[in-house]
């Protein structure tokens, strides 16, 4: 395992970046990369690596940490970033928005959103759908 802390400060007045325990990338496993370090970065926000308001690293030092190319861990960011999980503000600065199960509840709204469309239903109706559940 890695560990990555940037020693510089972000001249907007933030705090430094949180420190994130990376383990490189397995290339030898059967998913794909970009997936891998999906996984690894949720994993760290999961142990409590980086809390909601926090920078992380940016994009090209956590891909010289995990052992890949820069645009594998943009692919990956975006994927966190849809999730919920993730920010990636102006310039670099990447925050981390939200907890793995903020991340996971995204997930599975945007799985049901996909099969409601499959079944000819629009967003807006699924969201009127939703509201007319009792609770």
């Amino acid at each position: 395992m890695i560990v990555f802390m940037s020693s510089v400060k972000d001249t907007s007045g933030g705090d430094e970046e949180a420190r994130l325990g990376l383990d490189r990338v397995d290339r030898s496993d059967s998913a794909l990369l970009h997936e891998q370090v999906a996984a690894e970065i949720r994993r760290a926000l999961a142990e409590g690596e980086a809390l909601p308001g926090e920078r992380i690293p940016q994009a090209k030092d956590l891909a010289a940490i995990l052992g890949v190319n820069t645009n594998t861990v943009l692919r990956a960011l975006r994927v966190l970033r849809d999730e919920g999980l993730l920010e990636m503000g102006r310039g670099r600065a990447i925050k981390v928005a939200g907890s793995p199960d903020r991340g996971a509840l995204v997930q599975k709204m945007n799985d049901l959103i996909q099969f409601g469309r499959q079944r000819g239903y629009k967003r807006d109706e699924l969201v009127a759908m939703l509201q007319q559940l009792p609770g």
